[in-house]
């Protein structure tokens, strides 16, 4: 176990990066909670397949995952904490965005998908 769910975010990542609805889609569990700076959403589906189309997920470039704590908390519900640096594409010019994450898996037919994710932006002084 140890190290497969980093793997599986950074696939997610990956996905979103490339605009690859399907990767994504497969890592997720709908409805998904997710919370942020917006505020606490639950996603159908259709909503989260709205948003890729929309292009607000593909301008992500993600420049490190690190400090990574992961934690198996029965056989088929995980929950991982990382850092995570990215910028948006179309703003270069400003510094890489760093923040906190966090999501919580669940393997359901033997395949591991992701039910919550956090983001929480920080505050680098």
């Amino acid at each position: 176990m140890e190290g497969q769910i980093i793997e599986l975010e950074k696939k997610y990542w990956q996905g979103v990066e490339t605009n690859d609805y399907e990767t994504v889609r497969n890592l997720t569990f709908f409805p998904c909670i997710v919370a942020g700076k917006n505020g606490v959403q639950s996603i159908s589906e259709t909503e989260f397949k709205n948003m890729f189309d929309s292009g607000q997920t593909n301008k992500i470039k993600v420049l490190n995952i690190y400090d990574v704590k992961e934690k198996l908390i029965a056989e088929n519900t995980a929950v991982i904490g990382y850092r995570l640096d990215f910028e948006i594409a179309d703003q270069s010019q400003k510094a890489p965005i760093k923040c906190v994450c966090t999501s919580t898996w669940v393997k359901e037919n033997n395949q591991w998908a992701c039910v919550m994710h956090t983001e929480t932006e920080l505050e680098i002084k």
